[in-house]
């Protein structure tokens, strides 16, 4: 069964992303077609194995529900996402796939959850393009459980010198184009939104990080 919800309205930033997400969401899975099975398919099924097996779950920018197949059957998902013609996709995948996930319309940066509420957090390539990600980071870390484990999967900026600039260059560009920073330095920003415990991994030569985190007891 799918459940949806709406919260209040997102901030001015928010509603850009919004929009642009939107414009993309009947052509998204296809954009996507090309990348998923040489990156990020793989590395979206490890990330999985490592979520609780059961309890609440919350998969922040469930998008048009690719993570959906990796769901753990013992768990309870929730899935927000700040667009409407995304979370029409996923509404629509999940029932298709007869997959149980509570849905609702909500930014990231003011989850509509009571504090301590999941025992974990998964996002995959979302926190490119919320507008504050220390912000969005610290409403994750407020709903989580003490010890609760957040999953990210994350393209950010490379740790080479030149390429590195190449991306804060091109930065502009690829947000105005796809609402997608390139240039996030998403480890630094997860510790600053005060989760300790962080196993990262590094594929495609740096620039997609695998994070583990957990909120301190």
């Amino acid at each position: 069964m799918v459940t949806t919800q709406k919260s209040q309205p997102p901030d001015r930033a928010a509603e850009t992303v919004r929009n642009r997400y939107n414009r993309v969401a009947r052509v998204y899975d296809l954009q996507q077609a090309f990348e998923e099975p040489l990156v990020f398919g793989r590395l979206r099924r490890r990330l999985w194995t490592q979520a609780p097996a059961a309890g609440q779950i919350l998969e922040v920018g469930v998008g048009t529900g690719a993570n959906m197949r990796h769901y753990p059957p013992g768990a309870r998902m929730r899935g927000i996402d700040i667009s409407e013609g995304m979370l029409a996709k996923a509404r629509a995948r999940a029932e298709r796939k007869h997959i149980a996930v509570d849905l609702a319309l909500m930014d990231a940066q003011h989850l509509d959850f009571a504090g301590d509420t999941f025992d974990g957090v998964v996002a995959t390539c979302v926190f490119c393009s919320v507008p504050d990600p220390v912000a969005g980071l610290r409403e994750v870390l407020r709903v989580l459980k003490p010890g609760g484990k957040l999953l990210l999967l994350e393209h950010v900026r490379s740790g080479n010198a030149v390429a590195g600039k190449l991306m804060d260059f091109l930065n502009p560009i690829t947000v105005r184009m796809s609402g997608a920073n390139i240039n996030r330095r998403t480890v630094d920003n997860v510790r600053a939104a005060g989760f300790a415990d962080l196993d990262v991994t590094s594929h495609m030569l740096g620039m997609v990080k695998a994070i583990r985190a957990t909120k301190p007891a």
